[in-house]
């Protein structure tokens, strides 16, 4: 019997093993399916991923819009999501008796609020359908034989043969990398692509905790904007409008060292000339009151204080004495907060990198090898990555799928 192997027990892996197994039961393939794990435990990330919830796809049904929340490799991939995207996946889940939710915001997780649901479900589906999981099962070394197939050497030194080989090793680690060029393949180098943004300014630390729901960020040398929330932490700033703006620019940010100027518009939906005619207004109609005791709407009080005094209006100035040149000040400073940013953290909840197997050369029809027959790449080991929101996980059934689907052909 044809042997099938995958490494990498994560999203990617744990999909295309189960694609695989369940169409070659359906076209009456007769090939074993083995997947490999070299932790103690499979899909370690979908269990921690969102909090915990696992964020499965996102309820994006426009192709050319879903592809957009794709930095790198959404255009490549628009055919593949065509064949399965989250409206196939959101099938396949309710197929197997997994209820999804739709955030408003657009991201889907089981109604269970927990991705011990998935994991259940994948590892029902897999055993049903005779897959062959092995955990602490490394792969170390891959060797093609002549002709066609691959002799694969474990990492307590066991030996393996496939007619076929699936490389899901999640993120570029040097032992997937080493293992990809080995095979002749070409590997973008890896970096993060989904960060937040270390800033000393001191007054920024005195807001740990506050959020604010619509802002807009950008790198002025990025030439990138992107709206949505931030929040301010203990190191900086975090939060979606951060990390959508770190995934569009991680190589620039990387070359740089993370040493960049950001610009923030707390209230993007004004001009400043609306908003110099509200300071103004409230000059005239509160002239007693404290400029840093009444914030304009919606910011968050304690973020006001600190952005007036930031401005370099004392705290006892009122309204009422509130010069012209101030109030300008003011103006800018919520039009255009300028910071330094010295530094990344990595977002917590996230584990993405850009960078990966150049897709060139990749068939990415059937995620099989232009170089080497009989190998295959799913996941984050290809150079893809997603926004937040589910993206990355789509990427990982997508690709997973595909090449499931592939692998178990007749004539392979």
């Amino acid at each position: 019997m044809k042997r099938v192997v995958i490494a990498g027990g994560g999203a990617a892996g744990f999909f295309a093993a189960i694609a695989c197994a369940q169409a070659c039961a359906q076209n009456g393939t007769k090939k074993e399916v083995v997947l490999l794990e070299s932790g103690a435990e499979f899909l370690t990330k979908v269990r921690v991923s969102g909090g915990g919830r696992c964020n499965v796809t996102h309820a994006c049904e426009d192709i050319c819009e879903l592809a957009a929340h794709y930095p790198r490799g959404g255009r490549a991939l628009m055919s593949a999501f065509q064949r399965f995207g989250p409206a196939e996946t959101q099938a396949w889940f309710q197929e197997r008796g997994v209820k999804l939710k739709t955030e408003p915001d657009g991201r889907m997780f089981p109604a269970s609020d927990s991705s011990e649901t998935i994991i259940d479900c994948f590892l029902r589906e897999a055993r049903e359908a005779g897959v062959v999981l092995k955990t602490r099962c490394g792969l170390d070394a891959v060797t093609q034989k002549p002709g066609s197939g691959f002799d694969l050497t474990l990492y307590d030194g066991r030996r393996l043969e496939c007619e076929q080989l699936l490389l899901a090793l999640g993120g570029c680690r040097s032992e997937a990398v080493a293992l990809v060029k080995s095979l002749g393949h070409t590997v973008e180098p890896p970096v993060p692509s989904l960060f937040t943004f270390r800033i000393e300014t001191p007054w920024l630390r005195h807001l740990a905790g506050v959020s604010v729901e619509k802002v807009e960020v950008s790198v002025p040398d990025l030439k990138r904007r992107e709206r949505g929330a931030i929040l301010a932490t203990h190191w900086g700033v975090s939060g979606p409008a951060i990390l959508k703006l770190s995934a569009w620019g991680a190589r620039a940010r990387h070359d740089r060292d993370y040493r960049f100027a950001l610009h923030v518009n707390w209230l993007p939906d004004r001009s400043r000339e609306s908003l110099e005619a509200e300071l103004q207004e409230r000059a005239a109609t509160q002239p007693a009151g404290l400029i840093v005791n009444t914030p304009l709407r919606p910011l968050p009080a304690r973020l006001w204080e600190q952005l007036v005094l930031a401005a370099g209006v004392a705290p006892e100035i009122r309204w009422g004495a509130f010069p012209r040149p101030a109030l300008r000040k003011l103006v800018e400073t919520l039009a255009c907060t300028q910071w330094e940013v010295s530094g990344k953290s990595s977002h917590k909840a996230e584990f993405v990198t850009c960078g990966g197997v150049r897709l060139k050369e990749v068939d990415l029809k059937t995620m099989q090898s232009r170089i080497a027959p009989g190998l295959f790449f799913a996941g984050e080991l290809l150079d893809i990555d997603g926004l937040t929101g589910g993206f990355n996980f789509q990427a990982a059934w997508t690709t997973g799928w595909l090449a499931g689907q592939s692998m178990a052909q007749k004539s392979q």
